[in-house]
């Protein structure tokens, strides 16, 4: 199945979900370069979809959902750039091209892949989270970080 989500939207969850549990609404819009009522708007549908929720002066926080949509952004991203740097593109460019094309990989292929790269630690990005989905049921004595 493909993760029915606007990429862009993709984009803001990624990025939350990079910077913790709560990330300020003027933080997201400066990284972004989009004006504070544009990306208010955005946020209100991250909201909406049930991903995040707004704490007025505060920022943004992720919710349950969000937080496990949001590890999956970026396990997503983090196993698709090895193998385009592999091919010989720069970490930069392979970053770019999973951006724009990852949206395009099913939850269960990036298990997969997870599982036949032997559940990486550390990817040209950063390091790897590791869920239920590619792991099976692992705790901290099997050494794998939890998303």
């Amino acid at each position: 199945m493909v993760l029915n989500f606007p990429k862009k939207k993709d984009t803001y969850l990624k990025y939350i979900s990079g910077r913790g549990w709560t990330v300020r609404t003027n933080e997201v819009a400066s990284e972004f370069h989009v004006d504070p009522p544009a990306i208010t708007k955005i946020l209100a549908g991250l909201e909406d979809a049930g991903y995040i929720t707004h704490v007025p002066y505060q920022g943004v926080c992720l919710t349950e959902a969000g937080r496990h949509h949001g590890y999956f952004l970026i396990k997503r991203h983090r196993i698709l750039s090895p193998a385009r740097v592999r091919y010989g593109l720069s970490v930069e460019h392979a970053c770019r091209g999973v951006t724009r094309s990852g949206s395009l990989v099913s939850r269960d292929a990036i298990d997969t892949m997870c599982r036949a790269m032997g559940h990486p630690r550390q990817g040209v990005c950063g390091e790897f989270t590791h869920d239920d989905g590619c792991i099976g049921d692992t705790g901290p004595e099997n050494g794998r970080n939890m998303a």
